[in-house]
């Protein structure tokens, strides 16, 4: 279970102690990676050196509605210090404004940005999308390289569930990492969503779920 884990702290009044407890808690359980926001990125890199954890940074974060171009460096300089994995915000407004042109030119320039470099998941926000606008959403990003499709940012009006997972495997197909995050906090909502196709987890519970606690 704790490789399926993205052990994640991204609250805006995060302290670099707790930032160490989490990166300390993934090392002992062996999670896939810790989630941070860009400015910890470095300390967390050097806190996981010699290790098979990833540090993993959230950009566009938490809306997404920042300009492309704003992204893309903030992905490259997360990469620059350190970070194996991005997890960028999906334009969100650009979707509702039926731009599916600036949501794919988004999601590209990332591509491009982590190719090679680091692996790029696209969070969605499942919560403020339509069926049809999520599975458009997962195809724009299967056609142009993204690694993951991921639900949620866990800071708008829900999080994951069961059905957008077992919608987004289905659409991404077998070939594409598939993340539920926001909400997931029990060893058995985390089993619930990798039944439903889920790849990774992401979870500021992680050592909950892991011991059963």
């Amino acid at each position: 279970m704790a490789k399926y884990i993205d052990h994640t702290i991204l609250k805006p009044d995060a302290s670099l102690a707790q930032v160490k407890k989490v990166c300390d808690e993934a090392k002992e359980y062996n999670f896939a990676s810790v989630c941070v926001n860009t400015g910890y990125v470095k300390f967390v890199a050097e806190q996981l050196a010699g290790t098979d954890v990833k540090p993993c940074v959230v950009v566009g974060f938490p809306l997404g509605a920042c300009t492309t171009e704003a992204k893309a460096f903030e992905a490259k300089d997360a990469i620059e210090k350190g970070a194996k994995e991005v997890d960028m915000v999906i334009n969100i407004g650009a979707i509702k404004s039926n731009d599916w042109d600036l949501v794919e030119k988004d999601i590209a320039a990332l591509v491009d940005t982590c190719k090679g470099k680091a692996l790029l998941k696209v969070i969605l926000e499942t919560c403020l999308l339509t069926d049809d606008e999520k599975v458009k959403a997962c195809q724009i990003c299967k056609k142009v390289g993204a690694d993951f499709v991921k639900t949620s940012t866990g800071f708008s009006t829900g999080g994951a569930t069961v059905e957008d997972v077992k919608l987004m495997r289905e659409t991404v197909g077998p070939e594409m990492g598939v993340k539920a995050s926001g909400g997931v906090r029990t060893y058995e909502d985390a089993v619930a969503m990798i039944k439903a196709g889920a790849s990774r987890l992401g979870a500021s519970s992680g050592v909950a779920i892991v011991s059963g606690k």
